[in-house]
Formats: structure tokens, sequence, C-alpha cells
């Protein structure tokens, strides 16, 4: 028999009565030093005081307001946006599936626009994520993903992951768009180098095609940047994100610049409850930490430190720790067996952590991170390696 909550997720017998800062309590009183945060979502912690009083002051006024009306915060989030990134216009929805549907509609209006309705392929990457719509998870076109629900959406051509000449090969006549994750996370925190970026930037160039990254788990803050374009010295045309943004409250963006976004006029998109009043007010107490001075350098030097250490690790245990890869504090741990069994060790021992795809490990603690946090979850993922080792 089915059980009332529809059996999609695998869960844990786990129960979290509350979390705070870095650590969620249980049920049966024990604390679990957090890093997954929620799959990069919780990016300032649990009960971040300025967010509490964000989203209850909001709280107190109303909690929604249709989009015919003016939204409390909606401008000031979007102008904030703009002013630090390459976009010139946002728009707001509350996933990051629904920001990655945005970009490929906003893809297929520009070439409509611009009198190239032909042109309406986009080239995606082996092992990535975009969602689990219809669209997205034909977008990714992982047989995992697409398993049971074909036929899949027709518009996308997959190539390898970092694999240039592939690329190339597959541009044509109808092709508008490159979708890509600078980093990839389900697929195994694998980074797309900065010459790579920059290599299919300037296809897009020559080709007339629009860039599209997907920034929804390696953006916020999360690579020590902003977002992680910024490493690679290029600019997107349109950028899909999620998860930080709202600091663990449903929120999601899809960004372009002035360009790509020509053919969306009044009545090309919309959401029910995309820019309600309590995103719009977490989205901005959110921008409010994460933009202060020195916050991302902290971020990004605490990023370094796990790694460094991770990587001595590795050296003490190479039989467990195969590799170590990712940026920031968005990093993993490729083990030789299913990343799953390492992840659940870890839960026992106290740590939470994320399994990927290719047998990795990922560790997305919030970015709040600080050094006694770090040196406490070395301690248990070295528990952890020398169990596995033994």
């Amino acid at each position: 028999m089915i059980p009332p909550v529809m059996p999609v997720y695998r869960r844990s017998n786990l129960e979290f009565t509350h979390g705070e800062g870095m650590y969620l309590y249980a049920a049966d009183g024990r604390k679990y030093l957090d890093f997954a945060a929620g799959i990069a979502v919780n990016s300032l912690g649990y009960s971040h005081p300025h967010l509490v009083e964000a989203l209850t002051e909001q709280a107190k006024k109303f909690w929604h307001l249709s989009n015919l009306y003016h939204i409390p915060g909606l401008e000031k989030l979007a102008e904030r946006l703009v002013a630090a990134t390459f976009a010139d216009t946002v728009f707001f929805c509350n996933s990051g599936a629904e920001a990655v549907e945005c970009g490929i509609k906003m893809v297929r209006k520009y070439f409509d626009e611009i009198g190239q309705p032909e042109r309406y392929r986009i080239i995606t990457f082996k092992g990535a994520f975009h969602g689990r719509t219809l669209t997205t998870i034909s977008a990714a076109g992982e047989e995992k993903g697409l398993k049971g629900f074909e036929p899949e959406v027709d518009g996308f051509d997959h190539v390898p992951f970092l694999d240039l000449a592939a690329v190339k090969k597959a541009i044509g006549p109808k092709t508008a768009a490159i979708l890509i994750e600078p980093i990839q996370g389900e697929g195994g925190i694998r980074v797309a180098p900065k010459e790579f970026l920059q290599e299919i930037r300037k296809l897009c160039n020559e080709h007339g095609l629009l860039l599209f990254l997907d920034e929804i788990q390696c953006g916020m803050g999360r690579t020590g940047k902003l977002f992680a374009y910024e490493s690679a010295g290029i600019k997107p045309d349109i950028m899909a994100v999620a998860k930080g943004i709202g600091g663990g409250f449903p929120l999601g963006a899809c960004l372009a610049n002035e360009k790509a976004a020509q053919g969306m006029k009044p009545g090309s998109h919309g959401s029910t409850y995309g820019s309600n009043p309590l995103a719009m007010a977490v989205g901005n107490a959110v921008l409010d930490v994460i933009l202060k001075p020195g916050f991302l350098e902290n971020a990004a030097e605490k990023g370094a430190l796990l790694k460094t250490k991770l990587e001595e690790l590795k050296k003490k245990y190479p039989s467990v720790i195969l590799e170590v890869r990712g940026a920031g504090l968005m990093l993993g741990l490729k083990v030789p067996g299913e990343s799953r069994d390492f992840t659940e060790k870890l839960r026992h021992l106290g740590l939470l952590t994320a399994p990927a795809s290719d047998n990795v490990v990922r560790l997305l603690p919030p970015l709040i991170i600080g050094n006694d946090d770090i040196t406490r979850g070395i301690e248990l993922i070295e528990t952890a390696c020398r169990e596995f080792a033994g």
C-alpha cells in the first residue's frame, strides 16, 4: 500500500526539532554539524537573526500579493542583483527548475523576436542537473532522470562535459544557446576550468548563441565569489539562480542581459507565487549579509582552509579518499564505493553531508562556517576514514 506521503525520497529516520548556526538538533537530543546546508540552500545557517527578523516583520503585514500589484522589496532586490552582476533584468520565481525553465523560454523567445524561430536547440552537458520538470530532465539528458518519463522534450543536444571539440561539432543552424553549470553539483562536483568557460563564451560570440549558466548550486557566494562565472572573467547572457539566494526560503531567479530578454514582454511569462513579499524580504536580507564587506572573502578563505585539510586527509587515507574536488565551499570527496554509504557513516558520527553521482560525497556547509567548525568536521571525516580503511 502506498503511504500518504508519496515515496519519491529515500528519507533517513532523523527528525529535527530546530537549528542554530551550523547545527541541527534532533528529537533524540543529538546535535549534528551540517555540511550539507539543505543541499546548498541554507547559505547563512539556521535561525540567522537578520533573516528571522526580515521574514517575521513581513509576515505581520501580508504574505502574498498578486503580481498585478507592486510587490514590496521586488524592485529593490532586482536592482541589487543587477548592480552586482552582468544582468540588466531579473524574473523571480520559486525554485531552480522554474528559473531554468524561464531561461529556456527566454532563449526561444529571443530568436523568435529577431526573426530566427528555427533556432531553438540548446547544447547541454552530460552529468548535468537542471531540475525535475519534463523540460529540465530532458535538458540534462541523464537516463536515471528520464527513465519512465519518455519521450523526452525535444530541443537539447548533449555533449560530454569539458569536451570542447564535441561542443563545436554539435553547433548547427538550429543551435540557439549553450547551457552549462560552472560546477556540476549533482554530477559529482566537477569544475569547469576558467579556460573552458572562456572558450564556450567565444563560441557563443562567434556563432551568435546565448550563453546560459546554471548557478543554482554554485552561486550566491558558494565559490567565494558572488557567482562562479566571475572567476572565469566572462559574462553570460542568461543565468538561473536559486538555493542560497533565499537562505532556506523558496526563491529562484532568472537573470538576463537586455539583449537576451528583449522578447520577454507582458504576458510572455509569469508566476503566481514568484516575487511574493515574504521571498522578497528574505532575499534582500540574504543579500544584506552576503554583500557586507569581507563576507565573501571570508567564505573563500574558509573554503581554501577546508580543502587544504581534506587534501591532507587524502594523503593520509588514499584508499578511502580518491580525490578532492571543487572550489570555495562547494567541495566533494570521491570515494571507492557508494557515496551514500560514506554519507550515512558520517551522519551516524554527527556530520551531515550529501551524496552525488560518480561516488562523490558533497560538502556544502553554510557560508558562515568558522575555523572550529572546520576542525570538528575534519575530525569526524577522519573518524569515518579510519573505519573505512580498516
